[in-house]
Parts: C-alpha cells; sequence; structure tokens
C-alpha cells in the first residue's frame, strides 16, 4: 500500500503539558467502538468516572464535555486515561490526533490536523513541496472511480502550482483557484481538458469581480454552531490583515487535504470554494495569523456540521457568490 504524507509529518512533536491550547477542552471527542467497549468493562475508580461521562447519540459515543473540557483532563494538562493505564488505553482519536489518515483503499494519504498548534505551526511555515510517498504491507481494493480519481490528481497538482506561483500577489493566486476550479470540475465532468491560462484567468476574475460584504460573511459564520468563546469574540470584533505567505501555506493545507475527496460525490467546485472561503474567513478575522487559522479548524474542521453549512453555503449564501467571492478574493484592503 502506498502512503503519502507532506514532508514536515514526521516532525511533528506534541507540546504535552507545554501546549498553549489542548485537544482536551472545547470539542466532544468521539469514541470508537472497540475503546468505547474496553471503558464501560473497565474496573475500578477510572472505570465508574469513564461510564459517568460517556454518552450515546446516534450510534454514536463520545466524551462529555464538562466546565469547557474532557473530564479526563488532568490539572496539569495530561490525560488521566494516559496516565494511569498508558497510551494504548486512549481511544483512537486521542492516539493518533492531531495525525489524520484519508484512506482511498489501494492507497493513503497522511497529514496532521490545523487544529492543534504544533501542527499549525509546521503547516503554515512549510514551503511547497511534493508528498512524500512509502510502501507499506497491506492495502484494500480501491474504493473509488479510477478515471476520476487520475482527473482529480492531476487537477489538485495544477491547483497546488497555482496556489504557490509567487509571480501573482496572494489575493491573485486565490482568485486564479477559483477559476481553475470550474474548470477542472468540467474536466472531472468529462469536458475536454486543457492547458490553464492565468493571464486571460486574471483578466476574467477582474471583469467577474464585484464588491463583497464581509459582514454579511462573516454573519453567516456567527450562525454556525460556536464551540469557544473566544471564536464568537473575534468574529464580532474582527481585525483584517493583509493577505500574507502563510496564507499561501494554508491554501495549500487544505487543498491537500479535501481536493480528492470529490471523489466521492463528484462536486469539487463546492470544495474548492469552502478552501477559498476558508482563506478568506482567516483573513477577515485577522490577529495573528497561527491563532486565527488554529481556531478556525478546531471551530469549523473539526464540526463536521459546520463543514457542511459551508459546502452548502459555497452554492446557496449571497455572501459567497463567484462574483463577491472574487472581489473579495482581489481586494487589497477589506
Amino acid at each position: 500500500m502506498l502512503l503519502f504524507k507532506p514532508d514536515y509529518y514526521d516532525r511533528f512533536r506534541c507540546a504535552a503539558g507545554k501546549c498553549p491550547d489542548s485537544c482536551c477542552k472545547e470539542w466532544e471527542v468521539e469514541i470508537d467502538d472497540a475503546s468505547a467497549r474496553f471503558y464501560r468493562t473497565l474496573p475500578g475508580a477510572l472505570g465508574d468516572r469513564l461510564r459517568e461521562v460517556m454518552r450515546t447519540a446516534d450510534g454514536k459515543t463520545s466524551m462529555s464535555i464538562i466546565d469547557g473540557r474532557c473530564p479526563m483532563w488532568r490539572s496539569d494538562g495530561l490525560c488521566r486515561i494516559q496516565a494511569e493505564l498508558g497510551e494504548s488505553a486512549l481511544c483512537q482519536t486521542c492516539r493518533t490526533f492531531p495525525r489524520l489518515t484519508h484512506d482511498y483503499g489501494d492507497f493513503a494519504e497522511l497529514g496532521l490536523e490545523l487544529s492543534c498548534p504544533e501542527a499549525a505551526k509546521l503547516i503554515l511555515t512549510a514551503p511547497p513541496a511534493p508528498l512524500t510517498v512509502e510502501t507499506r504491507p497491506g492495502g484494500g481494493t480501491p474504493g473509488y472511480d479510477s478515471g476520476a480519481m487520475a482527473s482529480l490528481k492531476a487537477s489538485r497538482e495544477i491547483m497546488l502550482s497555482i496556489l504557490s506561483d509567487e509571480s501573482h500577489s496572494v489575493g491573485e493566486s486565490l482568485a486564479l483557484g477559483l477559476l481553475y476550479g470550474c474548470q477542472a470540475q468540467s474536466e472531472l465532468d468529462g469536458g475536454v481538458e486543457s492547458p490553464f491560462d492565468a493571464g486571460a484567468a486574471l483578466e476574467t476574475a477582474a471583469t467577474m469581480a464585484s464588491p463583497g460584504n464581509p459582514g454579511e460573511a462573516l454573519g453567516f459564520f456567527l450562525g454556525l454552531e460556536l464551540l469557544t468563546p473566544q471564536w464568537e469574540t473575534i468574529l464580532r470584533r474582527p481585525n483584517p490583515g493583509n493577505w500574507v505567505p502563510q496564507h499561501r501555506a494554508l491554501a495549500r493545507y487544505l487543498t491537500q487535504r479535501y481536493w480528492l475527496q470529490a471523489v466521492s460525490d463528484y462536486d469539487l467546485y463546492c470544495r474548492v470554494k469552502f478552501i477559498l472561503i476558508s482563506c478568506l474567513l482567516v483573513r477577515l478575522v485577522g490577529g495573528n495569523i497561527f491563532y486565527t487559522a488554529q481556531l478556525f479548524s478546531k471551530e469549523i474542521e473539526n464540526d463536521t456540521d459546520n463543514v457542511e453549512a459551508i459546502l452548502d453555503a459555497a452554492y446557496a449564501h449571497p455572501a459567497f457568490t463567484d462574483d463577491k467571492l472574487l472581489g473579495m478574493l482581489l481586494s487589497c484592503s477589506i
């Protein structure tokens, strides 16, 4: 089985008790079935406490949040389960976070979650680089349309090249990404493949662009599920800044993570818009980009309902029409 991963993947190290945040607070950790069965039969005080705080809804088990944190989180910033039973006793989510895996059957892609502060540092400072590859035993039957996957792999490389082209400003590169996304969707649908003409696309973008409404865009995000008071505060009191190189790195991370997922439903364009709306959101909120991007990921990427809401809004919400999105991406000041 082929495993693809960014070159910074193996450099990740958990800051543990020195972490400025914690993966043990402000979101409900889903517990895999095997761990849930183990916890339900665990004897002693720890087992009793686990059974008190685990909850099951819609067939899924998760850890309750008490006072904004996982009840297993100790005052020293470490996990009670790990401290008493060892790392192997952690549930799948806690054992692997912030590492993530997208398994496509005959190959898998590994990555890191931006919602972890240490991972965010690696992601947002990473230069453009191809994924590294290694071979491991195992692998299953491809669970995808091979023609669609080939198209998506090829178009993703072009998108990454567009996003990394510093002959264009960050805003121009993102705007070009939107127009290329439209072309890539057409090719995925069986249209004729053709080279992407960045010069002509920029002229088209300038013609299409219309003034966007940042307040309306931020208002949409205020209407989503809010996990932390900090996120609500910065949405209500934004401090927008300029486009910076870290926005390119953010766009590359999102492209690597979400592009191939279109093989499941053939809807690439909504994911392209999700990528660009996310970059725009981080710019609109402003502040320290490492903090803002990490908090964005915790609030949006770690909440499936919020991701789905943005994918729907990419087509339906008036703040995110193509012309308004282009206008905000190309704007030097917001």
